[in-house]
């Protein structure tokens, strides 16, 4: 007989209340040995309520700390990849593996010093205050700029009137990115600028609305920023929606020679390392002879 299957019998089949089986709860409220037990109810969704509020405030500053930021454009200097009261995110994870600005990357800096003096931060309440914190919203206290890196360290870049801005001689095609009528630097001709080591050349896509690297060369640094006062790469435009766009590298900081700085020490140094062993060899057997004479 198949197991559940009816007996044929028109009697409801019997079933023995109170079996003894470990775990099951009796229909009546008592357990098998005459006990009562408390049927654990869930908690209510209001009592959860704050649970999850909290868990997600800590995965908030947690992404806000390690991984991407919000910023807001202020002004109009990253015009027309940027416009004023659009929304960034902000990669701040691969800097925490090492990673260093690129040319042609759009990043969030603090104010080296001197950038902003002269510039109003308005005063949020403290609900922005606390959404900032968390970095549910951009902070309007933090004194940050955003710019585009034309040069990194070791690079040499220069502009004159009337010419491009070049990096390592090598001429940018700056024209898919900067704003419309531009030129590349005749309201501030610079240069040549070195690079140093751990800090790099910025500027703004709205070139003569732009008060970047350029007009602040009399500063410590020589108008160049501290790699470690970038916050990190912006990646995307968030908000508005209509706006939505990632932020790419122009392609002609891709261009072919734009290392040849670095690139021209490398055959020396393999020169120098190459030519190592063939000096102590020679001397090893100059010695060799004279000890044998």
């Amino acid at each position: 007989m198949a197991v559940g299957a009816r007996s044929g019998h028109d009697e409801p089949e019997d079933r023995p209340v109170g079996d003894g089986v470990p775990g099951e709860a009796e229909s009546d409220g008592h357990s098998a040995d005459g006990g009562s037990t408390a049927v654990k109810k869930p908690r209510s969704f209001w009592k959860e309520l704050p649970l999850l509020i909290g868990i997600a405030l800590i995965l908030a500053l947690l992404i806000k700390t390690f991984l991407v930021q919000a910023f807001s454009i202020p002004s109009d200097s990253m015009q027309n990849t940027l416009q004023r009261g659009d929304r960034v995110l902000v990669d701040k994870l691969t800097p925490w593996f090492g990673s260093e600005p690129e040319r042609g990357e759009v990043v969030v800096f603090h104010d080296p010093g001197g950038w902003l003096e002269d510039t109003a931060t308005p005063e949020p309440n403290a609900v922005q205050k606390f959404l900032s914190f968390i970095g549910l919203m951009p902070s309007a206290e933090e004194k940050d700029l955003i710019k585009r890196v034309i040069a990194i360290g070791g690079d040499t870049v220069e502009c004159k009137k009337n010419g491009p801005v070049t990096v390592n001689g090598k001429a940018l095609d700056d024209k898919s990115f900067i704003f419309e009528g531009n030129s590349a630097c005749d309201d501030e001709p610079f240069g040549p600028i070195h690079v140093p080591e751990g800090r790099i050349w910025v500027m703004g896509d709205h070139r003569q609305n732009s008060l970047d690297s350029r007009y602040h060369q009399e500063l410590p640094g020589q108008g160049t920023v501290s790699t470690d006062e970038v916050v990190g790469r912006a990646i995307v435009i968030a908000w508005p929606v209509n706006r939505w766009a990632t932020l790419p590298v122009p392609s002609t900081f891709d261009q072919p020679g734009l290392n040849a700085a670095a690139s021209a020490a490398v055959p020396g140094a393999l020169g120098v390392a190459g030519a190592l062993p063939l000096v102590f060899w020679r001397r090893r057997r100059l010695t060799a002879g004279r000890t044998a004479g």
